[in-house]
């Protein structure tokens, strides 16, 4: 069975299994550069304040992504770097779902619309770029409730009680935010689709022209291939998947409570209490989580539809041979 017979389930299945254990592998980096986005805000507001609350009094300041892993773990334990896992898995598993159906299936009604009018199907970069879109619009209308409870498990404070999933859910509703909060950040998110739309798309290009000088790629090279097209990606996109992050979270301490209202006020506020330069705070572990993620991801989805489509073939071959007894 060749790869292009694969129907959108298979890419599906393959797709989200690699996505949940590459994001395992490497989620304690996820718990770092999540904290690093929102906490240099809330430190700078909390000495710039002058006060000595409770809030400000508990506050983390953390120098570098070694320096959070650090003091992640001598506060709360190794068990601290794992906080907010189930959720975050969730979200993983329901966006990668949503993502790679919705791309599987665009790139299926692609082919067929080609074949039904005779047209050619190039490998063009901006025919990627397009399902990629798709799938990315998709996935995040479906999931976007998930991905901000993630962010308010991943950022709560140490001494702070920790809260299952569904009480986290609760206490966003119970805001001024009503149901609405479970939607903070969606329109960042769909602008955000660019980047699963360059890195996907990127990865498919250029694993295509490989497949024009031979017939798979190896292992090393889909780690390669998948990992530089996400470190391309997030150096795009990191400025608005810092507001994302803070936007989806506890607002910082000099708001009062008040949360921001879109994505340009984060940007805004980055920008006239830090500088424009920390618009990329965080940047680090977000390109290093990235790199191995999506490096592993592809790799693994590449491994995993090999694996479906040879069990798939064994079946078929038994119930041949059944059909003929």
């Amino acid at each position: 069975m060749s790869r292009k017979q694969l129907s959108p389930w298979n890419s599906v299945v393959s797709g989200t299994t690699a996505a949940v254990l590459a994001n395992v592998l490497v989620y304690p980096l996820d718990i770092v550069k999540t904290r690093l986005q929102v906490q240099v805000q809330r430190q700078k507001d909390s000495s710039n304040n002058g006060t000595d609350t409770d809030s400000a009094a508990h506050d983390v300041y953390y120098d570098n992504a070694l320096d959070a892993i650090l003091q992640i773990v001598r506060e709360e334990g190794i068990a601290g770097l794992y906080s907010g896992l189930g959720s975050s898995i969730t979200g993983t598993a329901s966006m990668n779902f949503a993502y790679f159906y919705w791309s599987a299936a665009a790139r299926t009604l692609h082919q067929s619309t080609v074949q039904s009018f005779g047209l050619s199907d190039s490998n063009s970069i901006v025919k990627e770029f397009g399902l990629g879109a798709v799938g990315g619009a998709m996935a995040q209308l479906c999931t976007n409730p998930i991905a901000v409870v993630s962010t308010r498990q991943q950022t709560r404070k140490s001494h702070e009680k920790k809260i299952s999933f569904w009480e986290t859910v609760k206490q966003i509703i119970d805001s001024d935010d009503g149901w609405t909060g479970l939607w903070r950040g969606f329109k960042v998110n769909l602008i955000l689709v660019v980047n699963p739309m360059i890195t996907y798309g990127f990865y498919q290009w250029l694993r295509g022209r490989l497949l024009t000088f031979r017939k798979n790629i190896g292992a090393l090279e889909a780690f390669l291939l998948g990992a530089c097209s996400k470190v391309l990606a997030t150096l795009v996109t990191h400025p608005l998947i810092v507001a994302k992050t803070m936007l989806q979270s506890d607002p910082p301490e000099s708001r009062k409570g008040k949360p921001f209202t879109g994505f340009t006020e984060v940007l805004r506020y980055i920008i006239s209490n830090e500088g424009i330069l920390r618009l990329y705070k965080g940047l680090s572990p977000q390109i290093i989580k990235g790199f191995l993620v999506q490096g592993l991801m592809m790799l693994l989805k590449e491994r995993t539809e090999i694996l479906l489509m040879m069990a798939i073939s064994m079946h078929r071959r038994r119930m041949v041979r059944q059909s003929k007894k």
